[in-house]
Order: structure tokens, then C-alpha cells, then sequence
């Protein structure tokens, strides 16, 4: 079974908080299903932007955990909210995690370079 948006968003801010990273809810989306995006400030200032990946991503083991891409690398803020928002007009049920400080060593979450 699928964790919820809305649960698997709050484990990953509690995650980033924990790790002493900052990380807010800047949309909610829907719930149950609403795609996650999370921008990632880095620290010169530029922001990476995560999506949902593609189908073709998920391991057919894991069906159920959420794999991200890359949607935008070392952007400028306006570049990458401009992205965020043709994803919100086309989706407007989406979430979106604004992540800074994060230093963790390991992932937050699953990507795919698909």
C-alpha cells in the first residue's frame, strides 16, 4: 500500500528538520494522491527541482515507494518557480516541499536519472 501525500510530506520535513535542514510546506496538494515536487536550495544560492519519474523508474519490487527526477539543475529561484508553476497550471493538485540546509548523509528520498 501507497503512503499518502500528505503522510509521506510530513515524514520527509520531520526528516530534513532532524537532520538540521529547514524544510516548508509551500502548496498542499490533494491528500491521498497529489504529485510531490521538492526544490532544494543549495548553498551558492541556486535550486535543484525534483518531480515524480516516470513509470518506466519504479522497481517492480517496490511498486509502491516513490522514486523522483531531476526536473531542473542549479536554477535561479524564478526559473525554478516558473517550472512550478506550468506544473501547478497542468496539475493543480500538486504539492510542492521547499528544502534548505540540508547536510543528511544519505538521500531524502529515492531519484532516477531516467
Amino acid at each position: 500500500m501507497r503512503l499518502t501525500s500528505d503522510f509521506w510530506v510530513s515524514a520527509l520535513m520531520r526528516r530534513v528538520s532532524g537532520d538540521g535542514g529547514f524544510a516548508t510546506l509551500a502548496r498542499r496538494g490533494s491528500s491521498d494522491a497529489g504529485a510531490i515536487f521538492i526544490k532544494m536550495r543549495q548553498a551558492d544560492g541556486r535550486y535543484d527541482l525534483y518531480g515524480p519519474a516516470p513509470q518506466t523508474a519504479y522497481d517492480s519490487g517496490k511498486p509502491d515507494e516513490r522514486v523522483f527526477t531531476r526536473v531542473g539543475q542549479d536554477l535561479a529561484e524564478w526559473d525554478a518557480d516558473e517550472k512550478l508553476r506550468k506544473e501547478a497550471r497542468f496539475d493543480p493538485d500538486l504539492w510542492l516541499v521547499e528544502i534548505e540546509g540540508y547536510a543528511g548523509d544519505e538521500p531524502l528520498f529515492p531519484i532516477s536519472e531516467v
